[in-house]
């Protein structure tokens, strides 16, 4: 059985209460990490932001489509006003001037016909660009919201970061002082149990919370005071004290 004087043993409660910090500290950056709030805020942006592009999309279609109407009505315009030129020259043929006048009706409805659709672009267009407006703003203000969240946690984190590194380097400074030999069957107790040492306090053992049984009770106390014991239940190292019977 380890061996180690009552005092050495009392002081791994000290050193447990830091590790229990430690342990505390790291639950607390997990669950930060794991803010609720993150999934459905990155889902939230990242859908606003895929209807952005649909709608980015169909701007641009329709901006291109208002250009080509623009043309097509240009074109038909700049024919009908060649005709009118040569119509009102008075030259050539009458038959001639008789077909000018056709093709310039002719052209005049094309023109009117592509101007109503120009127009119908147009309205589209206009109406495109208000609801891409809106999704653009509706974009800002979730990636604001989701901002913010993220800034808050990092914050948090941030704060946790320090007091984590305050509180390793005290456990460093503690463990340095201790037995080797005892603290290696701290670590491993700790690392197998999650409970490096605990008080045996009026015959619970608080590694486990438990009452522990009168046969347990009575091979501990018939333990050297400096004999290392152990928690049945929780595997920690029971700290016992006089006081504490």
């Amino acid at each position: 059985m380890a061996k180690a004087a009552p005092a050495e043993q009392m002081r791994l409660l000290d050193i447990q209460v830091l590790d229990a910090k430690l342990r505390a500290l790291d639950a607390q950056a997990k669950a930060l990490k794991e803010d609720p709030r993150l999934p459905d805020l990155h889902g939230g942006v990242t859908v606003a932001k895929s209807d952005l592009v649909v709608l980015d999309t169909e701007v641009g279609d329709l901006s291109r489509k208002l250009t080509k109407a623009e043309d097509d009505v240009a074109q038909v315009t700049s024919r009908i006003a060649k005709d009118d030129a040569k119509l009102n020259s008075g030259t050539g043929l009458s038959k001639d001037l008789v077909a000018l006048q056709n093709d310039i009706e002719t052209l005049s409805r094309r023109r009117s016909a592509l101007e109503d659709a120009e127009l119908e672009v147009m309205e589209a267009l206009e109406d495109a660009r208000g609801r891409q407006g809106a999704q653009q703003a509706l974009v800002g203000q979730m990636q604001s919201v989701l901002d913010g969240v993220v800034g808050e946690i990092r914050g948090k984190l941030g704060a946790l970061r320090m007091e984590r590194d305050a509180t390793a380097a005290e456990r460093a400074e503690l463990a340095a002082s201790f037995d080797p030999a005892l603290l290696a069957i701290y670590d491993r107790t700790l690392a197998k149990y999650g409970v490096g040492a605990a008080r045996l306090f009026h015959g619970t053992s608080e590694g486990s919370g438990m009452q522990l049984s009168p046969g347990d009770l009575a091979e501990i106390k018939g333990a050297a005071p400096d004999d290392v014991v152990f928690c049945p239940d929780s595997g920690a190292i029971l700290v016992r004290s006089p006081e504490w019977t």
